[in-house]
């Protein structure tokens, strides 16, 4: 039969295929399993009303070192002489897409059929200098056979096929200095194709391979050829929770994402909405090696109807939740004519909404129902749920409040709602203090004025926290307030009312210190809340401490710091002699106000900028 010729849009069309739509050479086995899936599901559609259609349906593989073959061959419909021609001869021609549309009210059966484009087929002229396709249509007696190299065109001429379904032979290119096709004969680069692109294919993908086994007697082994199934089939997510075993997610899991822990927790959902999907989620029991990294890459695994579609999908997870592994798969899906990407990211963003909120759903149930493991997730990623507040301008405070548990003087850690309720009787704030570690703010002078007036403080030691605090301010009415605040409203009218008499009469002590320290502080002042300390120091304005220990960390912002606040504890004997030097000595009362100042630095974190000096002002004073 003389060559026929491809359209020249067809022409152009495959050559841009071939050479740019696919970004990713080995999914041309994906796209003729995925074919050969679908016809099997349309002779099973047909099954339902005929029974002479019902078989043990298979895909088979065969690949030949020799002649340079790869064989993929199915039982399903098959097509007829003018099928090949229209479904084959005419680019991005879909007989899947034609049965869809002969089928008005599809049968579940049919939900699988995913090959509406026509074009996956040609893929294979990435790896194939010729592809040859015969095919008998169920019904029909005879066979048929396309055979083409490519943009030159094709032959349509009679074959022989025992029963109807379709066989797919590649002769595959030669070897180059780029790519070894070859390899793509090999039985493990064809397990892990099959493992990693179509493990749930519904029908078993079979493939001979020969074993070595001992011979019956004497020494040595025989060669043994035997069928294989090389594909699960069933999709772990796809079966009841109740008939799979722990154990059967965490193998899953830490095969699938190469973490040799058991997760922390498995979350699955067969979800019904605008886009239906079913999902398995894991949260990790360590963040990866490489979480903190720009390198990580977030995301789900997405399929559809069992097909990989994208390893690592973005979309569907926002970026505080990116430490959730797991897969997604929608039959809904509209793919574009690679399957490398949707068509409409509308369905993605319905998919994400619903993620989100299932997976803030779980770790809620979580936190009530399992509070120390929850209490380790959150010591482990608890800081990236914050920044999910931050990042939103606090847009999911909402959502994300109840989910926070901060450690508490109370010795233990505490959500929002546990600290409301537990507040003492009259107490109209919550109480908090910001630091780099636990040790360092238990030791805050504040802190422990505070705690000894029996109040309870929420410690928080993210560097995002106090951004967070800001944007929330308040939780279920109660502010939040930093025990650094120059009124907490824990004092007593006598001690408000002496602190007011001991600031009026140290007025001109105050403005001195000030003075002594220049552009070091913003402000000085008395404060009742320092304990047994001599001085302490808190911010004046929006930007705290700890706000400005952070800003001023990244690139560019070395100079950004807070105004600080130098308060003095007149109730301690340093201010006693700090009055008596203001008289006597002034040169060394300016050094005494450094000292004090120093010390109070260091009681919230930051380090003197000359240790040295330092250490002569101390032992000055201690002489």
């Amino acid at each position: 039969m003389a060559l026929k010729q491809f359209k020249a849009e067809s022409k152009r069309l495959l050559d841009l295929m071939i050479n740019s739509i696919y970004t990713n050479r080995e999914i041309f086995l994906r796209e003729v399993i995925s074919n050969a899936s679908d016809a099997i599901d349309k002779l099973h559609f047909v099954s339902l009303t005929d029974s002479a259609a019902s078989r043990d349906f298979e895909i088979r593989i065969e690949a030949d070192k020799t002649a340079r073959t790869l064989t993929v061959s199915d039982n399903g419909i098959g097509m007829s002489a003018a099928e090949l021609e229209s479904n084959l001869g005419t680019i991005a021609k879909s007989g899947t897409l034609e049965f869809k549309k002969n089928n008005d009210k599809p049968a579940d059966d049919t939900e699988g059929l995913i090959g509406q484009f026509g074009v996956g087929f040609y893929s294979c002229f990435m790896v194939a200098d010729r592809v040859t396709v015969v095919s008998r249509k169920y019904g029909e007696t005879e066979a048929h056979k396309w055979t083409s190299k490519g943009v030159s065109g094709y032959e349509i001429s009679d074959a022989e096929r025992a029963e109807s379904g379709t066989t797919v032979i590649l002769e595959l290119k030669a070897d180059d200095d780029d790519v070894k096709y070859s390899d793509y004969l090999e039985e493990y680069t064809l397990r892990r194709l099959v493992k990693h692109y179509s493990d749930y294919i519904r029908y078993p993908i079979k493939m001979r391979v020969e074993r070595s086994v001992p011979k019956k007697e004497g020494e040595g082994s025989d060669i043994e050829v035997t069928d294989e199934t090389l594909n699960s089939m069933v999709p772990i997510w796809k079966r009841r929770k109740g008939e799979v075993k722990q154990e059967e997610y965490d193998a899953f899991y830490q095969d699938k994402f190469g973490d040799y822990r058991a997760p922390a927790k498995t979350i699955t959902a067969s979800i019904e909405g605008a886009v239906n999907y079913s999902c398995l989620l894991f949260i990790p029991s360590e963040p990866p090696f490489d979480y903190f990294t720009k390198s990580y890459r977030r995301g789900l695994q997405l399929y559809s109807s069992g097909v990989l579609i994208m390893d690592s999908c973005e979309k569907l997870l926002p970026e505080y939740l990116g430490f959730v592994r797991g897969v997604v798969d929608s039959a809904d899906l509209s793919l574009n004519i690679s399957r490398e990407m949707l068509q409409h990211d509308r369905q993605l963003g319905e998919i994400a909404k619903s993620l989100e909120k299932k997976i803030l759903s779980e770790l809620s149930k979580w936190q009530t129902s399992d509070r120390e493991g929850y209490e380790k997730f959150f010591s482990k990623f608890g800081m990236t749920l914050k920044f999910g507040a931050y990042e939103s301008f606090g847009a999911k405070i909402p959502q994300l409040k109840d989910l926070f548990v901060y450690y508490s003087t109370s010795g233990r850690f505490v959500t929002l709602k546990e600290y409301v309720t537990g507040m003492k009787e009259g107490q109209n704030d919550i109480y908090y203090a910001a630091g780099s570690d636990l040790a360092t703010l238990q030791s805050l002078p504040q802190v422990t004025a505070v705690t000894a007036k029996s109040y309870s403080v929420l410690l928080m030691t993210d560097s995002v926290d106090e951004f967070v605090v800001k944007l929330m301010n308040d939780y279920d009415g109660k502010k939040l307030k930093s025990v650094s605040s120059e009124d907490l409203g824990i004092e007593t009218e006598e001690e408000k009312q002496a602190s007011k008499e001991k600031t009026d009469s140290s007025k001109d002590l105050l403005e001195e210190v000030k003075k002594a320290l220049g552009t070091n502080v913003a402000e000085v002042r008395l404060s009742g809340m320092l304990g047994d300390y001599p001085s302490g120091l808190s911010a004046k304005g929006e930007l705290s401490i700890e706000m400005a220990k952070v800003l001023s960390a990244m690139p560019g912002n070395e100079k950004i710091r807070a105004q600080y606040v130098l308060e003095l504890n007149p109730s301690h004997p340093m201010f006693a002699r700090l009055e008596s030097l203001l008289t006597s000595d002034k040169e060394k009362f300016g050094r005494l106000c450094v000292l004090l100042f120093t010390e109070a630095m260091l009681t919230v974190g930051i380090h003197p900028e000359n240790p040295s000096e330092f250490v002569k002002l101390v032992n000055e004073f201690i002489a």
